[in-house]
């Protein structure tokens, strides 16, 4: 039986696929592959997401900590676009099933480690989603907070600081509540807003500081090339593991692609430019305060602070609007995808976003904030060992030992292929454990340390060989014959 049709390099359900499996406890509407209607984004789309999520607090304050390791500008600046080329490759293999299948981050995780082991990388991203959504709340309700004091006598209310950040924590928790599609047309007229003010600060930080030089002549600190290179190399993975999440759970929005060229090019455009570009404006603009104030500035809310109510009023206004634009996309689709794959028919989407909102207070992110360190080598560096190796198995399942064939009935059945002998499979589990392991055992070695501090890389590698090594002839494998029994072909004039 033809359970799926392919039109243009896209696969949904037949009617006779969707009728297998529509009574599944594995299948709900939030979890369905999409429908032909439904891949809607185009290019833009996925550049607008892209430039909404690089331009936030967290992208200027991980320019900040470069600097204060003791990069200058140019090495700071470098480090992060090349971390985000990286990146940018398992971002884009893992946007492939996505926009092929129509399936979530949770259905493409019961490919390779089961219909209940889905559930460990589906938690592991979602726990580290709602971790960065209550960063980038105290980012948003700390800058908010600072910008009211210097307006009003806002500093002698009892306990200001924390009624911005819950205020603030709301407001995110409300628009993730309306999905995937508000957050589309959000980031399609934030994108451009956020550019121009953007730009802005950047011509204010020129002007006021006297040109270039005085802004960018801050030298590196580094005495020789080791002594970089001890910085270098965890730094990078840092700025890795400042999008490793999204390289997981990216099939959560190319499962509305357009089609590959659609997401591939909005994609390769917006990530790295902006992550650039907004990466250099706030090393310029902090190196401009040094200047105009005769200290450096890194909190961008601070030097708002210092602007007219009017500008203080734009400035709050986009500091709000970089922060929703990352945080609904980038944080909470993941968690909440998560929760509602638990109990897909008792869960939605909705109740999983509340659930990662409160999730995300939990998680502290005033004390992960409290030093650079913390942010950069706890933080970024630790949950980046732990995805890397998730990663790896992500790409080898789909891209070597499947071949992009997947028969998408048997992810919704609980006795299905993918189910594995026990639901889950072991081999992806040996996998993820030996990535994850040797890493953390070189951390505690001198002599191996860079190991550790290329921990998302190394992990990656090791599980993506070790994984591909051990599926070589698993019983799960369709082959061209296989998937060409269950599929259908049609031209992209016939699916419309």
């Amino acid at each position: 039986m033809k359970t799926q049709t392919e039109s243009g390099g896209i696969v949904t359900l037949t009617k006779e696929g969707e009728q297998l499996v529509e009574n599944s406890p594995l299948y709900n509407d939030g979890l369905r592959p999409t429908t032909r209607a439904e891949h809607s984004w185009n290019s833009y789309n996925f550049a607008s997401l892209w430039i909404g999520m690089s331009i936030c607090l967290p992208t200027y304050a991980m320019a900040a900590g470069l600097i204060s390791l003791g990069m200058n500008w140019w090495q700071a600046i470098i480090t992060i676009i090349l971390g985000n080329c990286i990146v940018l490759i398992p971002i884009l293999l893992n946007s492939h099933a996505g926009t092929k299948f129509g399936i979530p981050y949770p259905v493409f995780a019961r490919l390779w480690f089961g219909s209940k082991g889905a559930h460990i990388p589906a938690v592991a991203r979602g726990l580290i989603g709602a971790g960065w959504f209550g960063i980038n709340c105290w980012f948003g309700g700390a800058s908010i907070d600072t910008l009211l004091m210097s307006m009003s006598g806002w500093e002698n209310v009892p306990g200001h600081l924390w009624i911005a950040f819950f205020a603030f924590w709301l407001l995110n928790v409300w628009i993730a509540y309306r999905g995937p599609e508000a957050i589309k047309k959000m980031e399609a007229w934030a994108a451009p807003v956020l550019i121009i003010m953007s730009l802005a600060l950047l011509v204010w930080a020129l002007t006021k500081a006297g040109g270039w030089g005085p802004m960018l002549s801050a030298p590196s600190k580094f005495t020789s090339t080791a002594d970089f290179l001890k910085v270098f190399f965890p730094s990078l993975t840092g700025a890795i593991a400042f999008w490793a999440t999204m390289a997981l759970n990216i099939p959560d929005f190319c499962r509305y692609a357009k089609s590959q060229r659609a997401q591939a090019v909005g994609q390769s455009v917006a990530l790295p430019t902006t992550m650039g570009f907004f990466s250099f404006i706030g090393v310029a603009v902090a190196s401009a305060t040094v200047v105009i104030y005769g200290e450096a500035i890194w909190d961008p809310a601070a030097v708002l602070a210092k602007f007219s109510p009017f500008a203080i009023f734009l400035g709050t206004i986009g500091i709000v609007l970089a922060t929703l634009t990352t945080n609904v996309a980038a944080n909470i689709v993941a968690p909440a995808r998560a929760v509602e794959n638990l109990i897909p028919r008792r869960l939605t989407y909705e109740h999983g976003a509340i659930i990662a909102g409160v999730l995300s207070l939990l998680m502290q992110p005033w004390y992960i904030l409290e030093n650079f360190g913390n942010y950069i080598f706890l933080w970024l560096g630790t949950y980046g060992a732990l995805l890397g190796p998730i990663d790896g198995i992500a790409i080898a399942d789909y891209w070597l030992v499947r071949k992009r064939r997947i028969h998408l009935v048997e992810l919704y059945k609980t006795n299905g292929i993918y189910s594995y002998r026990t639901g889950y499979n072991s081999r992806a589990l040996w996998a993820m454990a030996i990535g994850i392991v040797i890493p953390f055992i070189c951390k505690a070695v001198p002599s191996l340390a860079i190991i550790w501090d290329n921990a998302w890389t190394i992990g990656l590698l090791i599980s993506m060989a070790l994984y591909t090594w051990m599926m070589k002839h698993d019983a799960t494998i369709l082959s061209a014959q296989d998937y060409e029994k269950v599929t259908r072909r049609t031209s992209e004039s016939q699916a419309s």
